[in-house]
């Protein structure tokens, strides 16, 4: 019965851990605008 009231509270703690996140909304960053470098470099 112990493991049934922890899984509980721990997906009830998981849950409103997900609900705040979402409340707070996704930051308003940007991207950069400097391109990733995807090749590498020939060797000297």
């Amino acid at each position: 019965m112990r493991a049934l009231i922890a899984a509980a509270t721990g997906l009830l703690l998981a849950l409103a851990l997900v609900l705040t996140i979402d409340a707070l909304g996704t930051p308003s960053g940007r991207t950069s605008p400097k391109p990733l470098l995807t090749t590498v470099p020939a060797h000297p």
